[in-house]
């Protein structure tokens, strides 16, 4: 059995809709399901909601990640990991991207993105006139390696 940290996740759900479930004991993600019938047209994205709504608990965030099954077909989440704050009561939404050249039938239940209850540290800002030097310095993208 593993043993994961809990925290308690306040769910609403519109009429209808199921109670968010880990696919198994191991999964990280629970998973997101489509509350509507949507077409996303070849190379276009649409929001997608789910009928969810989260209360989420302060020092915390639920990202929402693609799902393994959708994103190996072309189907993934657009701006992943989307971030849902801790203050934000509103319907949880999924932005889904088709890259493939024909449409995308999503029905609703249709299990369309995962996501992820994720602790956050908050960053103190510190204004400053330099940074400790490193051997990699200013070197950007790619720098590191192939």
């Amino acid at each position: 059995m593993v043993d994961f940290r809990e925290v308690q996740l306040l769910v609403k759900r519109h009429p209808g809709v199921p109670m968010p479930e880990y696919a198994t004991e191991g999964s990280v993600g629970f998973d997101l399901a489509s509350n509507e019938d949507i077409e996303i047209p070849p190379k276009a994205w649409r929001i997608i909601g789910t009928g969810l709504f989260f209360e989420i608990p302060e020092s915390y965030e639920v990202q929402i990640r693609s799902r393994s099954g959708f994103a190996s077909r072309g189907i993934i989440v657009m701006n992943q990991p989307g971030t849902v704050d801790t203050d934000y009561r509103g319907e949880i939404r999924v932005i889904l991207h088709n890259h493939n050249t024909k449409p995308w039938n999503v029905r609703k239940g249709n299990r369309i993105a995962q996501a992820v209850v994720v602790p956050i540290l908050r960053a103190i800002m510190v204004n400053v006139e330099t940074l400790t030097p490193t051997k990699r310095g200013e070197k950007g993208l790619g720098s590191s390696g192939e």
